[in-house]
């Protein structure tokens, strides 16, 4: 019996899904939705980013006294009417935040595809937008190797010195605190990331991190539907140091599962289970990591999102 491509059948709902991403600046928000949009495409996937919502430019905040991370410098109330507006499938007017100038360029007609990612740093704050939101992840870096990133970031791609980094880091943490940090609490899944146990150098030559995915447990579940790890190719194929340990836990009266990995892992793994998802849900082709003879635990995570994400809309659509 032949089966759609999930593919076609989304292109075809008049479905907007939604997916949230929220953390800090600089925390890696858009790498775990990465996957999303190379295996669904650039046709089907559309992303928003909250910066844009900014309510004052750099000058406007350096005079008032605050940083983005405080909700008074951004316009949530509007971001909440555009998101209800793009989640019935209508165009809206979107505003423009130009970092390299810490302006605003002008508006511009947004229109969303199937799939909407929203990615910043208040994306589940208020009730309205986690009620409008069918997926939703934090992404919360261990502090040192945020600091870390931002710093790598913020120099080479936004043209800071580096005392101006560390002084909008030092500015920015009581607000975090306050403002983004309650936000992991709404999230379907949280990635965290710290040091590898092979060595800090890790991350920053071979992007190798010790990478935590903790999810709340699925409420609904497609029989037959499942992602399997074939411990013999691990074991047979990998040639590099991994480390996978799953644990159990209650957060809020929730059970939670926490999958820890660490290293790099053998294409071949890898592979196996992108072809897992692609028999499983008819999602095809997906290749995520080409050309790539080891893939990192960050990598990983990256894929088992993305088999999460695929379950939901699969399910979504046929409970319709």
């Amino acid at each position: 019996m032949h089966h759609p491509n999930f593919k076609d059948t989304i292109a075809a709902s008049p479905y907007i899904f939604t997916i949230g991403v929220t953390g800090d600046s600089g925390s890696g928000k858009t790498t775990f939705t990465r996957g999303v949009r190379n295996i669904f495409g650039d046709d089907l996937v559309s992303t928003i980013t909250l910066d844009d919502y900014h309510g004052l430019d750099r000058a406007g905040r350096f005079a008032a006294g605050i940083t983005p991370l405080d909700p008074r410098a951004n316009r949530i109330e509007q971001l909440e009417q555009d998101l209800i507006r793009l989640k019935r499938g209508v165009p809206v007017e979107k505003p423009s935040y130009n970092h390299a100038t810490g302006t605003f360029d002008p508006p511009a007609i947004f229109r969303p595809k199937k799939i909407l990612i929203l990615e910043g740093l208040h994306t589940l704050y208020t009730e309205t937008l986690r009620k409008y939101l069918d997926f939703t992840l934090f992404v919360d870096p261990d502090r040192e190797v945020k600091y870390d990133w931002k710093i790598r970031r913020d120099m080479n791609k936004r043209g800071y010195t580096r005392e101006q980094v560390m002084r909008e880091i030092t500015e920015r943490e009581p607000e975090y605190e306050r403002y983004i940090m309650p936000q992991r609490e709404f999230a379907d899944a949280v990635i965290g990331i710290g040091h590898s146990r092979y060595g800090r150098d890790a991350g920053r030559k071979w992007n190798v991190y010790r990478v935590t995915l903790v999810q709340k447990r699925l409420q609904q579940s497609l029989g037959n539907i499942d992602l399997s790890l074939d411990l013999y190719s691990i074991l047979s194929l990998s040639e590099r140091n991994f480390a996978l340990e799953f644990e159990t836990g209650e957060k809020g009266g929730q059970r939670m599962g926490k999958m820890i990995m660490d290293g790099e892992l053998s294409e071949h793994v890898v592979r196996k289970l992108e072809q897992n998802i692609e028999r499983q849900t008819r999602v095809s082709p997906i290749s995520i990591f080409k050309h790539r003879q080891y893939v990192t635990a960050g990598d990983l995570a990256q894929l088992i999102l993305c088999w999460r994400i695929i379950h939901r809309r699969i399910f979504m659509e046929t409970s319709r």
